[in-house]
Formats: C-alpha cells, sequence, structure tokens
C-alpha cells in the first residue's frame, strides 16, 4: 500500500518528465528529462516549473484568519480554520506539497546544469551555468523559507524541527522515510544556498559598466557585452543578487522571532545585518520611495514599466496583466462588488491619530463621536468607512444605509464590520456590465518597506532603538522615515516617537503596530502573529452605525468573529497522511 501512495505523490512530480520504464507503453511526445541536456530550452522549463510554484499572493487570504479582518465568504477556507476548523487534514496554511514538488523540478535541473550547453563560447558557457545555479539555488531557498514558516515546529519531545533537507532528486526507489531535520540545520541549508546564490547572480539586471563585471569573469576577458548576454536586461523579473539579499533578511528574521530563536541558531543581530546590508544600497531611510505605500494605484509609475522593471519601491514583482479580478472580489456592492474582506475595528482603532499618538492616548485629541477625523492618512488610504467617497459615490456602511453597501445585508455580499477594503484596489476599474473596465495589476512580491520594518524590529532587539550597527541608521531612523512619508506626527515633530525611542520595549510596540498598518492586507500578520508568540485569539470586532433623526450618529462596537486557535498553533501542522505514511514526527499538539 505505501508503494502505490509513493507512485501517487510522485506521478504530480514526473507528469512533465516522467521517463519511459515509469509508464508502458510510453506516453506519445513526453520527454524523458534527460533530453534537457541537448535541448537548454527544455532544460529551463524544468527550472520554470519552480517559478511557477512560487507561492506570493495579491489577494488578501491569510489575513481574514487574523485580527485584521474578516470575510462574508461562508465557505473561505481561511475563515473556517480561524474559526475552529483547522485540522494536519484541513490546513490551507500547507506549503508541503508545492514546495517540495518545486524544490524536486529544482534538484532535477541543478543535476543535469553542467551537461547542458548554453553558448558555445567557454567563458559565456560558463557565466550561464553560474547563473543558472544561481537562481536555482536562490528559488530553493526561498522553497524552504515558506516551509519553515508554514512547518517548522516544537517536536512532542521538545525539539525545534525542520522539515527534510532534500539536496538531490528522488524517483520510485527513493526513501520517502527520511527523518525532518532540525530547524537549525534547516536554516543552515537555507542560508547556504542563499549565500551560494548572492555570489552567482548579478545584483541587478541592467545594462552593465566595465567595473561592475565580476573580477572572477573579468580576469577571464569577459567583456561588457558577453556579461550583458547573461546578465542584461532581458533577464529582469528573474531572481538576482538584490532578491536574495532580501529574502534573506526575510528567513533571518523569521528565524531570530521569539518562536523560533532558541533553536534556530540565528540572532537578532544576524537579522538586523542582513537587512542592513540590503538597504545601505539604496542609502537607508533617504532611499524610502516617497510614494511607495500606494505603489498598487501609482497608475502612471504602474503604466510606465517596461518588461521586468520595477517601481523604486519593490524589489520583486509579477508579471502584470489586465484584470479586474480583486475590485469584483473587494469593491463594495453599490460598486459591483462582493465586498469579501472586510477590515476590523481592531485594525481602525490600531492607526494612530495624525499628530502620532494612538488614539487611547490622553494627547491624542480623539474623538469617539468623529472617529475618522485628524487620523493617521493611511487609513483612509487602506480602508473604506462609513462616508468614505470613492471616485463619485459616498459608501455608507452604516446600518442606516439604503444599498447593500450597508452592514450584514442579506445579500451576503455586505460588509461583516462597518467597513470595505480600499488597498490593492484600483478605482478606475468599473465593474458595471456595461463597461467592465480593466486596469493593469501586478503582485509586489518583495517590497522595500517590508525590509526597512525587517531591519527596525531586528535593530532594536539588538542594538536598541537608536543603536545603528554599522550601517549609520538606527530603527528609529526607519520609523521615523515611514510615519513621515506617511503624514503621521509631521505637524509636531511626532513626540510619541519621542518617547518611544527612549524605552526598547515601547519601541517594539510601535515597530510592530507599523508593521501591522504598513503591510496589512499583504498575508504577513498571521505569520508575524505566529513567530512573535502572540495572541491569535483576539476576536474580530466591527462597529454598527446608527443614525438619529436629527442626523446624529452613533457608533456602537460589536464582536463580528471569535478566533479558535490553541496555544499550539503558533506552530502548524506537517500534513496527516505524510505523518500517517512515512512516518514524520507531528509537530507538538497537532494529531
Amino acid at each position: 500500500m505505501k508503494h502505490i501512495f509513493k507512485l501517487l505523490v510522485l506521478l504530480p512530480l514526473f507528469a512533465a518528465v516522467a521517463c519511459d520504464d515509469l509508464l508502458e507503453p510510453a506516453i506519445e511526445n513526453n520527454r524523458d528529462i534527460d533530453a534537457m541536456e541537448n535541448d537548454p530550452s527544455y532544460a529551463l522549463g524544468v527550472l520554470g516549473n519552480a517559478y511557477i510554484l512560487l507561492p506570493y499572493n495579491t489577494s488578501p487570504t491569510s489575513d481574514v484568519a487574523t485580527d485584521d479582518a474578516v470575510s462574508n465568504d461562508n465557505s473561505n477556507t481561511w475563515r473556517a480554520m480561524a474559526t475552529g476548523a483547522w485540522t494536519s487534514q484541513n490546513d490551507p496554511t500547507s506549503q508541503w506539497k508545492s514546495c517540495f514538488n518545486a524544490i524536486q523540478y529544482i534538484n532535477l535541473f541543478l543535476e543535469h546544469l553542467d551537461n547542458v550547453t548554453f553558448a558555445l563560447d567557454e567563458n559565456i558557457q560558463t557565466m550561464f551555468i553560474d547563473h543558472y545555479r544561481g537562481e536555482a539555488l536562490g528559488l530553493r531557498a526561498i522553497f524552504m523559507y515558506y516551509l519553515l514558516r508554514a512547518h517548522g515546529g516544537i517536536s512532542p519531545d521538545g525539539v525545534l524541527l525542520g522539515v527534510p533537507i532534500k539536496l538531490a532528486s528522488e524517483g520510485i526507489g527513493s526513501d520517502f522515510s527520511q527523518p525532518r531535520n532540525t530547524y537549525a540545520e534547516c536554516m543552515e541549508q537555507l542560508l547556504q544556498d542563499c549565500d551560494d546564490a548572492i555570489e552567482l547572480l548579478a545584483l541587478d539586471y541592467k545594462v552593465h559598466s566595465a567595473d561592475e563585471i565580476p573580477s572572477k569573469y573579468a580576469s577571464m576577458g569577459v567583456t561588457v557585452s558577453h556579461y550583458d548576454r547573461v546578465n542584461g536586461v532581458f533577464m529582469a523579473g528573474r531572481l538576482s543578487g538584490r532578491i536574495m539579499e532580501a529574502v534573506r533578511a526575510q528567513a533571518t528574521l523569521m528565524a531570530a522571532s521569539p518562536a523560533f530563536s532558541d533553536g534556530s541558531g540565528i540572532t537578532w543581530e544576524e537579522a538586523a545585518n542582513s537587512a542592513g546590508k540590503l538597504l545601505s544600497r539604496i542609502d537607508g531611510p533617504a532611499g524610502l520611495d516617497a510614494d511607495g505605500f500606494t505603489w498598487y494605484t501609482n497608475t502612471s509609475e504602474i503604466a510606465g514599466l517596461g518588461s521586468g522593471e520595477v517601481p523604486p519601491e519593490i524589489l520583486w514583482r509579477t508579471s502584470y496583466s489586465d484584470s479586474n479580478t480583486l475590485e469584483g472580489d473587494n469593491f463594495p456592492p453599490s460598486l459591483y462588488g462582493n465586498g469579501r474582506v472586510n477590515p476590523t475595528q481592531n485594525l481602525v482603532d490600531a492607526f494612530p491619530m495624525a499628530n502620532g499618538y494612538p488614539i487611547d492616548n490622553s494627547n491624542s485629541g480623539y474623538d469617539a463621536n468623529n472617529p475618522y477625523e485628524n487620523r493617521d492618512p493611511r487609513l483612509a488610504t487602506y480602508i473604506i468607512t462609513n462616508g468614505s467617497t470613492v471616485g463619485s459615490a459616498t459608501i455608507t456602511t452604516g446600518s442606516y444605509g439604503t444599498n447593500n453597501d450597508a452592514i450584514n445585508r442579506e445579500s451576503g455580499h455586505s460588509t461583516r464590520t462597518g467597513y470595505y477594503l480600499r488597498k490593492h484596489l484600483r478605482f478606475d476599474c468599473n465593474l458595471d456590465p456595461n463597461y467592465n473596465t480593466l486596469q493593469r495589476h501586478y503582485t509586489a512580491r518583495i517590497r522595500y518597506t517590508e525590509i526597512f520594518l525587517d531591519y527596525a524590529e531586528a535593530a532594536n532587539e539588538a542594538w536598541g532603538p537608536k543603536g545603528q550597527g554599522s550601517f549609520g541608521f538606527s530603527a528609529y531612523d526607519v520609523i521615523k522615515a515611514l510615519r513621515s512619508r506617511a503624514g503621521v506626527g509631521t505637524d509636531n515633530g511626532d513626540p510619541y516617537l519621542e518617547e518611544c525611542a527612549n524605552s526598547q520595549d515601547r519601541m517594539r510596540e510601535l515597530i510592530r503596530n507599523e508593521r501591522r498598518l504598513e503591510l496589512c492586507f499583504e498575508n504577513i500578520r498571521f505569520y508575524d502573529l505566529r513567530r512573535w508568540n502572540a495572541n491569535l485569539t483576539e476576536a474580530a470586532q466591527g462597529v454598527n452605525i446608527t443614525r438619529a433623526a436629527n442626523g446624529t450618529l452613533t457608533y456602537t462596537p460589536i464582536q463580528v468573529e471569535e478566533r479558535s486557535y490553541q496555544s499550539y498553533m503558533v506552530y502548524g501542522p506537517i500534513p496527516y497522511n505524510d505523518v500517517l505514511n512515512f512516518g514524520f514526527v507531528q509537530n507538538q499538539g497537532w494529531q
């Protein structure tokens, strides 16, 4: 039975590369994996399968399982998970199958790479081999990062475990019962792959100058035209050295965090150094893109993007396409949308006042009867509140509203919290069936803002609020730049930030809140809460807004959805079938 199961597991992997001795008679036009050695396009197609499986997503899926949002879709798997349906057999967070499938393609590619001819010129061939090896190792590091984020956890005997490290391709005769490596061993391999990729890949794909040719190639007599044949602008959009530096920063931040630090071997200082090295390339906070927090709706910038080009805020993105899918999912009903992702009152309350003070601070000037006045401008940028203007329309989410935009209407498309999503959406899309206007979108895989926040968090823990390490900028400097960009504390010198700068604990709280605001609806908060060992069970809140005959509005807090997580769910499960069939040690608490 186990051998049959192994075959079923492997079939998806070999669908594009099956061997004649696996399926008899052979499927017509199904090429042997060895054929890649005589066909570089086929070889790159094998590597391309790993790119296809990259787990980046613009749609805010995991956010509806946190205190930041809920979904009005009864069939949403993350909603079900957050309310008690999360098991090792029903796990929307799982990266196990897709990431290991990708690693299989990568290892197959690496095993044949040296025998693939990409160019007849020996020097150019060497550079192509180095480049594609760098891409493959970098991709393997990314998939290991996502595996550890989803499945790293503590065994029943208290050991922090990762996943099996797979450095060779697998076949029917492979032993699929190899034990899980420790988390530290997985991080060591991940960082080795990162560092090797950084060494092999060009920092950026562009027109280079002679002094940008690595010495190992310059000594071979490689010219600029030769170097750009391998590392020129036509490669833009693929993994680069700069992107891999960002991945290293993400991975070390995760591993240094409270949930993983005891068994990862990674310190806060190493995480800060990883992010700081990359940020130094753009002059630290001085290089923060002034319009970066609205990258998704910077219309002229998006329209002007050439193939593979990125704006200043974006380190890595997907290709762009014209669509209105996100808008169809999340516009309010009056704009022909389904209103699926509903921001919570919890998140709304996390936005400070424009003067920088939290709304519960006595110096804030917050008025509970006018709760959206004089707030952090990011609130109106990212969330549709009652009375928001969208184009020429005014959205009424209060229960006194007369259309399906109002809270809890029977249409099933209205908000459950009193709020609608604005972030990610382009309101120059018109969903009216008479027009059905599409606009250009792309997924921002990695943003500089995230890496700035990675640095701020790690630097504060390693060196305190104003410690600069070797970089010349501190956690304080980063947070000041981010808040100033958003228009927070610009009129009064941001005294709340100055208060926090005197305490590592208060700065930690502020950094975490800034991270929550800047990265909301980017599928990050769920994993942040878990790596911080923070509270997952805070109930999702909303607001019911009523209007008196004289027009006065009353704002009444409501509880929308309880969260049902157990303490062991800081770590995700190993898939049940893999525990059953291959004997993997399950993470503590999971069945």
